[in-house]
């Protein structure tokens, strides 16, 4: 099994036969500095593998940069997925990660992103520093440097406007970052990937295409039937393999297609505003997993399965050998995230007791009513909280007291009485959802597991969940032994169940009549 390393405590030995290997499972989780060179790689870098006593192991680009290295232009150490350690652990380090991805200390500075975690910004960087090996602003620069390498080498665009667009206060900062980090100039950096890919850069300012990797395997059927199954018309469409959708963005809206290509996302964005670049990507790995370690998880479910009691005793009892049944799990299962907080918890409101197409069906009238026109393939925005506060009541349909709920949910979202963020904690997120009218445990559940990407959620009341349990004889109250990948077996089961419907009394299967996920 391939296990996470720590961002505190890097194990040289570890860390040295993965990069002797060139392991890309590793691409991610640490760089590798070397001191002769004084330029940190990935893991899987295919340069010559350093000797021992000429490495560094570092949890982070910016602890490299701290320290004085500069990038892998061959590697390019920034271009790996992002470390799953950000998801996997729930510390003070992990959520501020997942906040500056977002391109909070663009916005507000470290003080923004202090208050939004509740800490003061001494204690803040104390901490960053201590697991990290570099204070906020380091890994806020170490952020832009990636934003500014992906704009330099995929776009046409000027390098003053780069620099704005990639969050840097003035040129000499990005001319001064970009030399620091990669040891050329902005210039040469074009000119060598244009050397490399040849001249193929769109012309149009604010469309772009760009790949986002991932670590394989990846379950590409269960993906492409969640955005599909799920697509709101007006909103997303799915059509031909590809799935588009408008998105809400810090500085305006995007317009977004992609596509599941093997060990990248195709991504085409039609960007409001280029400094929505950097969170608008971040959003996007987060929504569909793209930074799991599914070798790791897989390995782990797989090992719960095969320690089954009730397989293993009925199979004993009866004179035969256990079946091995954890090769009924699907390799490289993701757990979808989600875009947009608010548009979540609402949608999983308005989803409650009906089915998936039911479901759609009032949320498209909402985004007809309530969102805001957009020009493009994707006619509206999913509405703001505050329309629907306003005005929700007069377009949702159903159960007074659910509409009452939603409307509640939105005002409280709008008024700024309940925050949706990835830097949340689990517990603190769970307990103001129930705190809501209409919000049951299933609801708070599902809204944490998605929203913070947290991988060991366990829907066990859920219908579709208890009826995978059953066809992979898991009992829902013996799962310790999954955690902490219980989402990931609530995906598992999810699917296995939607696989193989069950017939209901009046001949529909319990796939279209039950509702699973928004």
């Amino acid at each position: 099994m391939v296990d996470l390393v720590s961002a505190k405590e890097l194990d040289f030995e570890r860390c040295y036969r993965a990069v002797t290997t060139r392991d890309a499972r590793f691409d991610g989780q640490f760089v590798t500095a070397v001191r002769t060179t004084g330029i940190y790689c990935r893991p899987s870098c295919p340069a010559i593998t350093p000797k021992p006593a000429n490495v560094t192991f570092l949890p982070t680009a910016a602890a490299a940069q701290q320290s004085g290295f500069r990038a892998c232009r061959r590697c390019l150490p920034d271009a790996a997925p992002g470390s799953p350690l950000w998801n996997t652990r729930a510390d003070l380090a992990s959520r501020a990660m997942r906040l500056i991805a977002d391109g909070v200390i663009e916005r507000g500075g470290v003080p923004a992103l202090a208050d939004t975690l509740g800490y003061s910004q001494r204690q803040l960087t104390r901490v960053l520093t201590s697991e990290l090996g570099a204070g906020p602003l380091a890994l806020a620069r170490a952020h832009r440097a990636h934003t500014a390498r992906l704009l330099i080498q995929t776009t046409h665009l000027s390098m003053s406007d780069i620099a704005f667009a990639a969050g840097f206060a003035s040129i000499r900062q990005f001319n001064d970052t970009v030399r620091e980090v990669f040891a050329v100039s902005p210039t040469t950096l074009r000119d060598e990937s244009r050397r490399r890919n040849g001249d193929t850069l769109p012309a149009t300012n604010g469309q772009l295409t760009l790949r986002l990797p991932y670590r394989e395997p990846l379950d590409k059927p269960w993906l492409e039937w969640f955005l599909s199954s799920h697509a709101v018309p007006g909103l997303e469409l799915w059509e031909d393999g590809h799935y588009s959708r408008s998105l809400r963005t810090p500085h305006g809206h995007t317009t977004i297609r992609m596509s599941i290509q093997p060990g990248h996302v195709r991504a085409s964005l039609a960007l409001h505003d280029m400094r929505d670049l950097a969170p608008t990507v971040a959003r996007l790995r987060h929504f569909l997993d793209l930074d799991a370690d599914p070798i790791g998880i897989d390995e782990a479910l797989a090992a719960g399965m095969t320690g089954t009691p009730s397989s293993s005793a009925t199979a004993l009892s009866n004179g035969h050998r256990p079946v091995d049944r954890s090769t009924l799990l699907s390799p490289g299962i993701r757990v979808p995230g989600c875009l947009d907080g608010p548009e979540l918890l609402l949608r999983t409101m308005i989803g409650q007791q009906i089915s998936v197409a039911a479901a759609n069906t009032h949320t498209a009238r909402l985004v007809q009513t309530l969102g805001e026109s957009i020009p493009g393939p994707i006619s509206h925005l999913f509405p703001t909280p505050a329309a629907i506060a306003e005005h929700g009541a007069e377009v949702l349909t159903g159960p007074a007291r659910r509409v009452e709920a939603i409307v509640a949910a939105a005002r409280a979202i709008a008024d700024g009485e309940l925050a949706l963020h990835a830097g949340r904690t689990a517990s603190e997120l769970r307990r103001d959802l129930l705190a809501l009218d209409g919000v049951g445990p299933w609801t708070a559940d599902y809204v944490t597991m998605r929203l913070l990407a947290d991988p060991d959620v366990l829907l066990p009341s859920d219908l579709i969940v208890r009826r995978g349990a059953a066809l992979l004889d898991i009992d829902l109250a013996e799962t310790t032994r999954f955690a902490p990948w219980r989402s990931y077996l609530t995906m598992h089961m999810w699917k296995h169940a939607l696989a193989a419907p069950a017939a209901t009394p009046d001949g529909a299967s319990v796939a279209r009549k039950v509702r699973t996920a928004p």
